[in-house]
């Protein structure tokens, strides 16, 4: 059996085609699994019995079991541990913010890619354990329908703290937990289409997120898709010598690399560019480093994430003293360079920025 969350509309239509029944019943089902959101075949009411049999008979929705779950002290974040059809786990955050200068308050998803990570970016959990496999783009998808079935359940009204009462609904997701998006190229964008048709979930595609280390040939193929979602690349250093310490991806794509590709993808699209630089006492929070990403950010469309590092079991990197934070701020706006200081979240119970793992750490 598959999770039909795997299956794009053209190949549920192929599917239906090929096995003898009315492909018209394509856009009742995609309606039924992403606007309704049931949960079994048999909900799916106005669908013939003889159908009804068929899908239930080679798939199932959703190929995800909420193993554990945590909820961070200030109600704001809660996380799951998610056991997949094979045994393996991986983690997933949703995260309640406040309105602030240009946002509305809004519930943000942040979901995973791959089991594990391969490219062992010093600072971050999941790179400190490596790789097990890629997500399919029904377990990429299942992430975000589980969390919009608790909504829809009205589970984070009553658990979570609501910062404004007016506020309700999931506004955005963001891979940006487990996992290398790009490295899972194309379960990731089959994800991200189903989650945007509009006759089924709608999901705003400018309110998706993919986050990169810096996969340039995947930066450049994604500038042509046609689907306007948010790039955030996650740069870490200046410089070659600096950035290569933290991030090993660097000594295949250096810096000049991942720039012009960000470039290019800037040209292409029309787009900003997210740029998410995680500050590490006395390894990349100087005010040498500021000047270096200044000058090489300059007259760019982008916006940086300042990020001071969270801490992991086997990371020894200490987040950089606030001070120095700012500091840092203020040389970038010399260059005319707008950055943010990430709002931090879910920390103490290892939901934030670099901490997600496949641990039973609940």
């Amino acid at each position: 059996m598959n999770d039909i969350y795997n299956f794009s509309k053209l190949e549920i239509h192929s599917l239906l085609e090929k096995n003898n029944f009315p492909t018209y019943r394509t856009s009742q089902i995609w309606r039924y699994l992403y606007k309704n959101q049931v949960k079994k075949f048999d909900e799916m009411t106005n669908i013939s019995s003889d159908l009804i049999s068929f899908l239930a008979l080679n798939f199932y929705i959703g190929s995800l079991v909420e193993i554990n779950n945590i909820i961070s002290k200030d109600k704001s974040t809660y996380k799951s541990l998610f056991k997949l059809p094979d045994g393996k786990v991986i983690e997933t955050v949703l995260m309640n913010y406040p309105s602030d200068n240009h946002r509305k308050p809004r519930k943000t998803i942040c979901i995973s890619s791959q089991v594990g990570c391969a490219l062992g970016c010093t600072f971050c959990a999941t790179g400190q354990q490596g790789f097990t496999r890629q997500l399919t783009s029904g377990e990429i998808i299942s992430q975000v329908m589980y969390y919009k079935n608790l909504e829809k359940e009205g589970f984070f009204d009553s658990k979570l703290k609501n910062p404004e009462k007016s506020y309700k609904g999931v506004k955005n997701i963001v891979f940006m937990g487990m996992g290398e998006p790009l490295a899972n190229y194309d379960n990731t964008i089959k994800a991200i289409k189903s989650l945007n048709d509009d006759l089924g979930i709608n999901f705003g595609a400018r309110n998706i997120t993919i986050s990169t280390v810096g996969l340039v040939p995947q930066i450049l193929k994604l500038a042509d898709e046609e689907i306007q979602i948010n790039l955030a690349v996650s740069i870490h250093a200046p410089d070659n010598k600096t950035r290569t310490e933290t991030v090993p991806i660097n000594k295949r794509y250096p810096i000049e690399m991942l720039i012009d590709a960000c470039k290019k993808y800037i040209e292409k699209t029309n787009r900003k560019i997210f740029f998410e630089y995680v500050l590490l006492e006395g390894q990349n929070d100087s005010p040498e480093h500021a000047k270096k990403l200044g000058l090489l950010l300059e007259n760019m469309l982008c916006h940086v994430n300042l990020i001071p590092v969270n801490p992991t079991i086997d990371s020894e990197y200490k987040r950089s003293n606030k001070d120095v934070i700012l500091d840092f701020q203020r040389i970038l706006k010399k260059f005319r360079v707008p950055s943010t200081l990430r709002m931090e979240k879910g920390i103490e119970v290892s939901a934030g920025c670099g901490q997600l793992a496949n641990t039973n750490n609940y």
